[in-house]
């Protein structure tokens, strides 16, 4: 596609190879295994300009394309919470919505940023649709973003992610729903692939998508923001872990400014137990996650509250992955049980006033750990990423209770006139 020049560059963390971006590119060219690419930025200084939507940080979001939004991260010091576990400089980035406090991500859940750095991403003369498998918030966001600016794309989810996303957003004509019944988010992922492959239809990536990171790395640019320097520790749920790698870049971006020191934050991570792929291998400090058989896998899925934290596979051990991230930044890994996550949501509801989404629950309990076992200093400049919550705030939009396309798992291989039905 050839679109407006680009002022950023993407390299391979694996080779150093440098490209121009086209706004869909996942992989490095040439031949080795998979390694991220991470966005270089002509703009090397921390510039901020304009309000206080997620554009403010334009120059290092990769955009092709403008998309109009008001989104936004709300981020505070924290009392409630912070008294509560004896942390004097605890900072909370809401990403929900809580327009009271600034947080105006109308989907309740950081996943907006992603989306609109996504779709911004994409050359203006792009005209292939883009496909996305999600669990869940992912749909939805995406969903309220291609809906506000009438941009084609097709969202696989399993069926049962189907209520929480049409109870929040009103599908536009531009989105089309795929649903796996009895499906997981597995399944999701496989469909999406085939369906990436078919002619008129590009993969929107995950975790490989630059613009995934970079959109949610503006948390830690609206942090500095807020509190004028980088945190010594970063808190966050992870399920793919694209959060954690993005808070991680954007500091790296923020340390090679010059202004804000040299160590990155600490990297406190959680999963929910059982299905805690990414605690597992880096308590055993693993090369690679460890194997599991399938049954195994949706077994362990099945139990998790959170099920948005269900990754089956993370880019734990490629080159500018998780791996390499917590031990760059010295990072700890929990794993946290559906009680320690219920009872920390509540908790939050009661100290800062505001419900929280069950992987926001996980994170909270992970550093409420953290602060018993002393892992945490009590004067540390600690954020915890709260990565979704005010959804009880937002209107239940009306909607059909099954979306128009259904597909049994069974149908996943065989995508043949797959297309026409879409």
């Amino acid at each position: 596609m050839s679109g407006s020049p680009r002022d950023y560059r993407l390299r391979c963390c694996g080779c150093g190879a440098l490209f121009d971006d086209d706004g869909v590119r996942l992989d490095c060219a040439h031949p080795h295994p998979p390694a991220l690419l991470r966005s270089e930025y002509a703009q090397t200084r921390y510039a901020p300009s304009g309000g206080p939507s997620v554009t403010r940080y334009r120059s290092w979001l990769p955009l092709g394309q403008p998309i109009a939004t008001d989104a936004a991260t709300a981020v505070y010091r924290s009392e409630g919470l912070g008294a509560h576990l004896g942390l004097r400089n605890l900072w909370i980035a809401f990403n929900g919505w809580w327009p009271e406090r600034g947080a105006t991500l109308r989907t309740a859940t950081f996943k907006e940023l992603e989306a609109i750095a996504v779709f911004g991403r994409l050359a203006p003369d792009e005209g292939r649709t883009l496909v996305v498998a999600s669990a869940g918030n992912t749909a939805a966001a995406f969903a309220q973003i291609a809906t506000a600016s009438a941009l084609p794309i097709v969202i696989v989810i399993p069926l049962e992610a189907w209520e929480p996303l049409a109870s929040l957003v009103h599908v536009g004509p531009s989105v089309r729903i795929v649903a796996v019944e009895d499906g997981t988010y597995d399944d999701a992922i496989a469909l999406a692939k085939r369906l990436a492959a078919l002619d008129g239809y590009v993969a929107e990536g995950g975790v490989r998508n630059v613009a995934r990171r970079d959109g949610m790395g503006t948390i830690v640019l609206a942090a500095v923001d807020a509190i004028g320097t980088l945190p010594d520790v970063y808190v966050q749920a992870v399920g793919s872990a694209a959060g954690a790698l993005a808070a991680h870049e954007a500091a790296l971006r923020l340390i090679a400014d010059g202004n804000f020191g040299s160590r990155v934050p600490r990297l406190l991570l959680s999963q929910n137990a059982p299905f805690t792929p990414i605690h597992d291998a880096w308590s055993r400090r693993a090369a690679t996650l460890g194997e599991r058989s399938a049954a195994d896998v949706r077994e362990r899925q099945s139990r998790i509250g959170a099920t948005v934290l269900g990754n089956p596979a993370p880019p734990y051990s490629a080159p500018g992955g998780i791996r390499e991230a917590l031990a760059e930044a010295g990072g700890r890994t929990y794993a946290v049980t559906n009680d320690e996550m219920a009872r920390s949501m509540l908790q939050f509801a009661e100290l800062e006033g505001i419900d929280v989404e069950p992987a926001a629950g996980v994170a909270i309990a992970a550093l409420a750990q953290a602060a018993r076992d002393g892992n945490v200093g009590r004067d540390e400049t600690i954020l915890l990423n709260v990565t979704g919550g005010g959804r009880a705030r937002r209107p239940v939009v009306t909607a059909r209770q099954r979306p128009p396309l259904v597909v049994d798992r069974a149908e996943i291989a065989a995508t043949e006139g797959l297309a026409e039905r879409v």
